[in-house]
């Protein structure tokens, strides 16, 4: 059943950012998925590192703002390996949408850090690679 949970929860944080058909997105659900101490980390050129606050409030102001619309990511490929309370995902995804009018969209990679809690399993990191 781990595995299961382990998608849900997986599902549930790429879901945050899905603003298509006019519904808001959902980035303040990140709170819940995460660990209070979680770490969030874009690599690349503007490399970074987030509290998940500090991940969130530019997410939430970019996805309501109207200026990136019909956005949604999703996997298209993961890898989960599980060892009692702890899990580590690494998943391909794609994104999709419009920014500014334009059309937007990318692959990347994302590795996600799970750990087992009482409240079931959480995320405790997160660190993503957007492909050129």
């Amino acid at each position: 059943m781990s595995k299961t949970d382990i998608d849900l929860v997986t599902a549930e944080f790429f879901g945050a950012f899905d603003n298509r058909g006019g519904k808001a997105a959902d980035v303040a659900r990140i709170r819940r998925l995460f660990l209070p101490a979680g770490v969030i980390v874009k690599t690349g050129p503007e490399f970074t590192v987030y509290t998940v606050d500090e991940f969130i409030e530019p997410r939430r102001q970019l996805l309501t703002d109207g200026r990136l619309v019909e956005f949604s990511e999703w996997e298209t490929s993961e890898r989960t390996e599980i060892a009692g309370d702890i899990a580590s995902r690494f998943c391909e995804y794609r994104k999709s949408g419009l920014l500014d009018g334009e059309p937007y969209d990318g692959v990347g990679t994302k590795t996600i850090q799970f750990v087992r809690t009482s409240a079931g399993w959480r995320i405790a990191a997160a660190s993503w690679y957007d492909q050129p």
